[in-house]
């Protein structure tokens, strides 16, 4: 860890160096805020923390606070401590404002005091290098959030990925399991051979053991060669059972000594094989509930999850909505050489929805209306417009669970115009009728909508009475 030391007082300043060499850290020091400006920018990536002077002597009109302010403007992730002999609860307010990861001073600085920020300080850095590593890790197998939960499941794919324990991914359709799948394989030790799919519901019942395990020559009616499984293209790698949830009862015992004892049979065959897999396993299924009704066995249930990841519905992590669809529009942009972005109102509309098919119907949404707009900017009508004529809307409810008031006999005019009605009356009964600051909201000018209110016959003055 290198340490960037900047104080005028040279005896100090060769102090503090002691003491933090003394720690294990490298060191580099200056007595002048420019010098101290000019190795950051050129150095910066090598630098893990600053210490820095408030007040440096008569000789420069630069200050620490004007360090600090250069540093975190254009490098925003390195942590900074300010050291300073006339501390002040001004000065440490307008440091923190600035991004000051802490605040001493030289009255009341010590080894102790020292050790304890910086501990502290790398602590807090390690754990942002962290985040970041994982936020990096999910974007890259096309998982986007900014959402608590989904740091919680990178976290669980890096632990999880690590060791060569089998993974169970639940969660609703179109959440991303497969997405979820992907990363634990890439950061495996096994990341260097492909991660072999089985897709269950759609595996012939009669052809089961023979796609899984293979088969010898002449082991059935049609077996002219003598045929490898998927068992074996899995080998040193790992192995994805997807939608195992769907797995027939009878043939689910075929999974047992695989998946506890990594021998295989091919059919017709009275050889067994090893193979070393590690078992990755996703369901839309509740298999608790299907082992209490003997759907699924409870052998099988227990060697699949021995660890488990949980994927939630879109609509219980919202905050994803508006990272997801930047990220989805970027991509666009990148392939087709567009320039196309989505309205704050739009973005606050996606938010409202309930997405029952999740993800991926979010991201079905975005792929057609960006392809089919011929406009840079996506508002509220062309996701709406969509929504209707997949007949999805007459799905989608409000928040309070109430039915939008989608009618079957209405021509898509209307409708549209129905839910531009309710979006601008929610918003004006969120800022007491506040037209200006709901036309901000909307993503519209302050003219703009007052023509709509007067269009739906809006009584904004209703809104400005409630409590």
């Amino acid at each position: 860890m290198k340490i960037l030391i900047a104080d005028d007082n040279i005896d100090f300043c060769t102090t503090i160096c002691d003491i933090v060499e003394g720690f294990g850290y490298e060191t580099v020091k200056f007595h002048h805020p420019s010098e101290a400006i000019a190795f950051i920018d050129q150095n910066h990536k090598q630098l893990d923390l600053l210490l820095l002077d408030v007040e440096f002597g008569p000789g420069t009109q630069l200050t620490g606070i004007d360090v600090l302010s250069h540093s975190k403007s254009r490098y925003p992730s390195l942590p900074v401590v300010m050291i300073s002999g006339k501390g002040t609860i001004d000065t440490a307010v307008e440091a923190t404002k600035l991004g000051a990861l802490n605040f001493i001073e030289k009255a009341i600085v010590s080894r102790e005091r020292i050790k304890k920020v910086l501990d502290s300080a790398v602590r807090k850095n390690e754990n942002e290098n962290d985040r970041k590593e994982i936020a990096r890790l999910l974007e890259a197998n096309g998982l986007v959030g900014a959402s608590k939960t989904m740091e919680e499941i990178g976290d669980l794919i890096v632990r999880f990925g690590r060791t060569d324990l089998n993974v169970l991914i639940t969660g609703e359709t179109g959440t991303g399991k497969k997405l979820v799948a992907n990363a634990v394989h890439s950061v495996s030790r096994r990341n260097r051979y492909p991660l072999i799919t089985v897709d269950i519901p759609n595996i012939p019942r009669e052809l089961f053991q023979s796609e899984l395990f293979g088969h010898i020559r002449g082991a059935f009616s049609g077996a002219n060669d003598t045929r490898k499984g998927l068992f074996h293209q899995a080998n040193k790698s790992s192995i994805f059972l997807d939608e195992i949830g769907d797995m027939p009862a009878d043939l689910q015992a075929n999974l047992l000594i695989p998946v506890e004892e990594k021998k295989i049979r091919k059919v017709g065959s009275v050889e067994s094989e090893e193979v070393d897999v590690r078992f990755i396993s996703a369901t839309d299924k509740d298999l608790v509930a299907a082992m209490q009704k003997g759907e699924f066995r409870e052998q099988l249930y227990h060697r699949l999850r021995e660890c488990g990841i949980h994927i939630p519905p879109l609509r219980e992590r919202i905050e994803d909505i508006p990272k997801i669809a930047e990220f989805y529009v970027s991509e666009h942009n990148k392939q087709y050489g567009q320039q196309k972005f989505i309205s704050p109102a739009a973005i606050s509309f996606l938010t409202e929805q309930q997405w029952p098919g999740n993800v991926r119907e979010l991201t079905s949404t975005l792929r057609v209306t960006l392809q089919t707009s011929l406009k840079d900017k996506i508002e509220v009508e062309d996701l709406g417009r969509l929504l209707q004529e997949a007949n999805i809307a007459s799905n989608i409810s409000r928040k309070d669970g109430t039915s939008l008031p989608i009618n079957a006999g209405n021509t898509l005019k209307e409708d549209i115009a129905q839910m531009d009605k309710l979006k601008i009356e929610k918003t004006l009964e969120d800022n007491r009728g506040n037209v200006s600051k709901s036309a901000a909201i909307l993503g519209v000018s302050r003219e703009t909508l007052h023509n709509k209110i007067r269009r739906y016959e809006i009584d904004v003055h209703s809104y400005r009475k409630r409590k």
